[in-house]
């Protein structure tokens, strides 16, 4: 891994920066004037407590007691009055900045290409990314808090650097000799700086080397909590008949209930605090003795000794948690390098300019030209010269056995991958010449991994807000979701609500509706009729449903898909008998293409799989 340099502290800060101020503008300016507010109200009472206490040990003028008095009752309710409104702010601001942090992940996975959602490696960067988030707050996170708490330690360094001066370069008349003479000119002032400069590096390197060595323990950290969302996901049937709960417990223990990080965790911490403790309580005796020794020597009163020896205490505090803070954006940089690592993943698909002409007589022609194409970051070819032919209204289906390539060239045909070599063309052109959005609008697919959201049903078959109910109920029957919408219908009316208004799982309603497998596949299928798109594709549409469903699905083909294509994906061969033409994929060519009838007359691989399934159910 390459050393990080001050140069990139200083770019991945700028550019978190930037993130942050595009999402949480009003945190930010909120947590900032509530921290300068703390500092100025803490300083303020110290001060008119110094001056009432000198008053007070001096001429004890009643007036200026008074005005004192009334000035620090004042100034204090209304700071605190300030101070709270605004902490309201911050916290109201703060309880939707995860959220924000959602949302800046969810847009950077929207920007992603296909082909970086399915990578094993991006999948992995994601999760480290996640990790690090939720176990120590790294990356994003860490920006977004460290802007207050550098304006706090900045304020608090101003306002505490202002005094110390004022306490150091104190003088009193009169005639001193010996060490309070010393004490007494501005050389006494030069050994306190140079003193406390000396003992705050001192306790900076120290924090440095602590947190460099807590770093480590929290990469440990991480890891054991990747584990325990792994222990926390392992529940249902198998643990149960195989009873393996005896190995989860063991494992259980053996990384969370005595985890090796917390020991040396502990340890770090004891280590450090061995060392600076002592430090620290050898500059507060320093600190207190040179203020008292002020005192002695007439410098300034009592009240000022209880303001100057807290300041100087506070200055020293504030260069060591200023030294803390910009330690912790540099130890921030390489899980801020991670996150960036994601955001910065190229999106080369080429996306066209030109419009896909809107055709009233859907008259569209697809064509695959000599089409070959591998996987990214592989050598096998998974599809090789691929050209065919066919048009809106054609009713394809694609057979073959697993891994012969057939679900590659519905992504290609999708787009969602471009072809590694030859042309997919639509009407002739190129269809990377067109623009994007408008092409994949072409189609409805419902894939084999699907899914559905936690949304209401009628928005989980229109995909958008605000959905046509009589459309959604049409294609909900057309899917084969007649007799569910009869039962729903029922429930509905007893609740006062619309059957489509139901939520699909508990996820966002408590109240919300769960769907067999089949039912969830027939919503999907659903939501492919509802776009109306000239090309429907359904990779195995009907894996989820029982045979009867099955057969009403085939049975009402011609309704689901009307004049559109439709291209069915299957590895049941009798669902091809309903349609025009087989593509019959094997070893990454179309090894066939005919109808059931003429395929199966001859010899090759249609009769080979459709004869290894009809064994299956006839008797030997």
């Amino acid at each position: 891994m390459a050393k990080i340099t001050i140069k990139d502290d200083i770019n991945c800060f700028k550019r978190a920066f930037k993130i942050w101020g595009e999402y949480a503008p009003k945190y930010w300016t909120c947590a900032v004037i509530m921290n300068v507010l703390q500092r100025v109200s803490s300083y303020f009472s110290l001060t008119m407590s110094a001056l009432l206490l000198d008053e007070i040990s001096g001429a004890r003028d009643k007036n200026r007691l008074i005005l004192f008095a009334c000035l620090t009752v004042f100034g204090a309710f209304t700071l605190s009055v300030i101070t709270r409104v605004m902490q309201m702010k911050t916290d109201i601001q703060d309880s939707q900045n995860y959220f924000r942090y959602a949302k800046i992940m969810f847009d950077q996975n929207c920007r992603l290409q296909y082909e970086h959602l399915e990578n094993p490696d991006v999948k992995l960067l994601s999760e480290k990314i996640d990790a690090n988030t939720r176990t120590v707050y790294g990356g994003l996170m860490s920006i977004l808090y460290f802007v207050p708490d550098l304006t706090a330690s900045l304020t608090e360094l101003i306002l505490s650097l202002s005094l110390t001066v004022a306490a150091l370069f104190a003088g009193a008349s009169g005639q001193f000799t010996g060490f309070l003479s010393f004490i007494n000119s501005p050389l006494s002032a030069a050994a306190m700086l140079l003193i406390i400069a000396c003992f705050s590096l001192l306790t900076a390197k120290l924090n440095v080397v602590r947190r460099s060595r807590a770093e480590v323990v929290r990469s440990e950290i991480s890891l054991v909590n990747r584990r325990f969302t792994a222990y926390g996901n392992l529940y249902g049937e198998d643990m149960t008949i195989l009873n393996l709960h005896p190995i989860v417990l063991d494992e259980f223990k053996k990384h969370l209930m005595r985890p090796s990080w917390l020991k040396k965790s502990y340890k770090i911490d004891l280590e450090f605090g061995a060392i600076s403790a002592p430090i620290n309580a050898l500059l507060s005796v320093i600190i207190h003795l040179f203020v008292a020794a002020k005192v002695f020597c007439g410098a300034f009163g009592i009240g000022s000794f209880v303001l100057y020896e807290g300041a100087i205490n506070r200055f020293v505090n504030a260069v060591n948690g200023l030294a803390s803070d910009i330690a912790a954006v540099r130890f921030n940089t390489g899980y801020l390098q991670t996150t960036f690592e994601l955001f910065d993943l190229p999106n080369n698909m080429y996306k066209g300019t030109l419009a896909v002409e809107k055709r009233d007589d859907l008259d569209y022609e697809i064509e695959f030209r000599d089409v070959s194409f591998k996987y990214p970051r592989t050598d096998n070819w998974v599809l090789r010269h691929i050209s065919m032919k066919f048009k809106i209204g054609d009713k394809i289906a694609i057979v073959g056995e697993n891994g012969s390539g057939k679900t590659t060239f519905i992504k290609l045909l999708c787009r969602l991958y471009d072809p590694t070599e030859g042309q997919i063309l639509l009407n002739g052109i190129d269809i990377t010449k067109y623009r994007y959005d408008e092409y994949m609008s072409l189609f409805s697919v419902v894939f084999q991994d699907f899914r559905l959201f936690g949304f209401s049903l009628g928005d989980n078959v229109s995909a958008e807000f605000g959905h046509d109910r009589e459309r959604a109920r049409d294609c909900l029957e057309r899917a084969g979701m007649g007799e569910k919408l009869s039962d729903l219908d029922k429930k509905a009316a007893e609740d006062g609500k619309n059957a489509l208004d139901y939520c699909l799982g508990r996820q966002y309603d408590i109240e919300g509706i769960e769907f067999s497998g089949g039912e969830e596949q027939k919503t999907a299928i659903a939501r492919a009729i509802y776009k109306e798109s000239p090309f429907v594709i359904l990779d195995e549409p009907t894996a989820s449903l029982d045979p009867l469903a099955e057969a009403a699905v085939y049975e009402n083909f011609d309704k689901i898909s009307k004049e559109h294509t439709s291209v069915f994906i299957s590895h049941r061969l009798s669902s091809c008998r309903f349609c025009e033409r087989i593509l019959v994929f094997d070893k990454g060519q179309i090894a066939q293409d005919g109808s059931h009838d003429g395929l199966y007359a001859g010899e090759g691989k249609y009769r080979e799989l459709w004869d290894a399934q009809a064994g299956y159910y006839v008797k030997k």
